[in-house]
Order: structure tokens, then sequence, then C-alpha cells
């Protein structure tokens, strides 16, 4: 092996087509494609160093972690150790600069950063398509995260093509995701755990059967910079979504009532020609996209509303990165 250790950044991404629902559990392959975009300024940063310790030891944000957090990640490394040919354990550390587990898609920027640093410690040189298989075994949204810019993930025939690509660059459209924090703990349901009862909902059917029209509708207002398609699509699928989720045995309940104000705020904010739109993760934080040019004047009036307790805002991210090998 020449190189031990490397440090990679990822950025969580939005989903703007969701991804719910597996049609494989284990390798996490989509019950349907989806399309997001990569989020600037917020990010997980990991670094993973082979050793010749006896096991492998899980840093998050300087806590150590054991049971399912460590399994997950030994999953991924032992992917990679079987890829490179090597026995040594590995040393994870990990930290955001964003609450974890509250719906912001933290699973999504950890697995792509352990996905990229272990590889490059590990002295492999993966394609972006390889990569993306790889963040997706720890995390389906982290194959999301592995390309720059507006993201498409393609459900594929099998393992080999389930991969992301980039169908925009991050300048193709000043896009800003203000998002509005209604609730930063750490949700009780996992989306993990979630993705695993959405077949259990009646309405998943129609929700998969419906899923290339809202991808074809959502992927045009993009290249197009449609800003009115593209507000009425994501709102429309992420209410989709949630409607699986709240119908699901048992159900899923992530909004919150600040979430559902929210919702009639931003709508009535369209209505009266502010460009915005809503849509929300496996959480109660809504994440409200806008022009960029608008961002300030919706961050204000996102901390003006009774039950948001903060405002994160994020541009359009690039790929994740590797920016230390050693």
């Amino acid at each position: 092996m020449k190189t031990l250790s490397a440090t990679a950044l990822a950025h969580p991404n939005i989903a703007f087509i969701k991804y719910w629902g597996n049609r494989d559990n284990a390798l996490r392959l989509p019950s349907n494609g989806s399309i997001s975009m990569n989020l600037d300024g917020l990010f997980t940063r990991t670094t993973v160093t082979f050793n010749s310790s006896q096991r492998d030891l899980l840093l998050i944000n300087n806590h150590a972690v054991m049971g399912k957090g460590l399994d997950r990640v030994s999953y991924i490394l032992d992917l990679v150790r079987e890829m490179a040919n090597i026995n040594e354990r590995a040393e994870v550390s990990s930290s955001n600069n964003f609450p974890a587990g509250a719906g912001i898609a933290s699973s999504a920027a950890a697995f792509a950063a352990l996905a990229l640093a272990s590889s490059r410690a590990a002295d492999l040189t993966l394609s972006e398509g390889q990569l993306s298989r790889l963040a997706r075994r720890g995390s389906g949204s982290a194959s999301r995260s592995i390309p720059g810019g507006f993201v498409e993930w393609k459900m594929g025939a099998g393992d080999d093509d389930c991969v992301a690509v980039s169908i925009a660059p991050p300048e193709h459209w000043a896009l800003t995701d203000c998002v509005a924090i209604v609730n930063a703990s750490h949700k009780k349901t996992g989306s993990t755990e979630g993705h695993a009862l959405a077949w259990t909902s009646p309405l998943q059917s129609a929700r998969v059967a419906d899923a290339s029209r809202r991808l074809d509708i959502c992927r045009n207002a993009i290249l197009h910079k449609d800003f009115e398609a593209f507000a009425n699509i994501i709102e429309h699928d992420s209410d989709m979504m949630h409607a699986v989720m709240m119908t699901s045995n048992p159900p899923l309940m992530y909004w919150q009532a600040a979430t559902v104000g929210i919702f009639h705020e931003v709508r009535a904010w369209r209505a009266s020609g502010l460009p915005v739109g809503y849509t929300v993760d496996a959480g109660a934080n809504v994440h409200v996209i806008c022009l960029a040019d608008h961002a300030k004047e919706v961050e204000k009036r996102l901390r003006d509303l009774s039950g948001v307790n903060d405002v994160l805002v994020a541009g359009v991210g690039g790929a994740a990165r590797v920016i230390e090998s050693a």
C-alpha cells in the first residue's frame, strides 16, 4: 500500500425528486430514480487511516461510536479492503458542520466522504461511477453526493449501473436552499428503517409508478431554469413521499406544526411573486428553495416565523473531493 491515510470532504444533498423505498435493501437499489442538488457550505469531513490495530474505530465529532453506526462503516471498509486486497483495520474520524439525523442528508455526506477517503487511503483509483456505487452501499442518497451540482441517480438494471451522474454543474442555475430548522435533534426513526416500511403503504405503488413523469418535469425545469414548474413539482413530490410515510405500517410522522406552517407561508409567498418552493426530507426541517438573488429576503422571512429556530443557507455545491492524503 502506497497510501495509508486520506481525508475527503462531501456535501449533503437535497432531493427534489425523492428516494424512498428499495427494490433491493441489501444493495440499496432504489424503487425509483431521484434528482437532487448538493449543498455548498454544508459538509462532512472524513479521515480514514489504515493501521495495524485489531478492529475498526469510528469517531464522529470526536465521540467514539459503536454498534450499528460502526457496523455500517465497517461494511464499506470491508468492500474497500476486498477491492484493494488488504486486511488492515481503519480509524475513521468524521465531523459535520450541520445537524446530523435531522433530515439534512447527513448520512449522504458521511458515506460519500467515507467512500472517497477510504478508497484513496487504500490506494484505489475509482471512477465517479464506482465511487457512487460504493457510497450507495452505505446510504442510498450518498450516491448523489459524489458528483457535483445538480445530480440524477439512475435506477439502472442492477448494482453495476445504479449510479448518480451530474446533469448540470453548480454554476448552471443560481439556486439557494434556506433550510428552516424547526428541530435539530436526531430523529427517532432513521431513513434506513423508514425505507424498509415504504412498501407497507398502499400509496407507494402509485408514487413509484408516477416517478418517471416527475423526473422528466423536474429535469426539464432545471435544464431550462423554469422556476415555476420546478417549485410545483418539488412540492408535489415531497408531499407524495410524506403521504407514503404517514400511511406506512407503523406510520411515520416527521412533520411538526411549524413544518406545516412553513408550507402555507411558502405557497403564499410564491403566489405573491417571490420565487420560492419547499421540500422536506425524512425529518421536520423544511428546505425552502429560491433563486439566489432572493435568498436574503427568504432567510429573513423564515427567521421571523414562529417555530423556526435557525436557518442554514446553502448554494449549489460541488463534487466530493479529497483534501489531503499521505
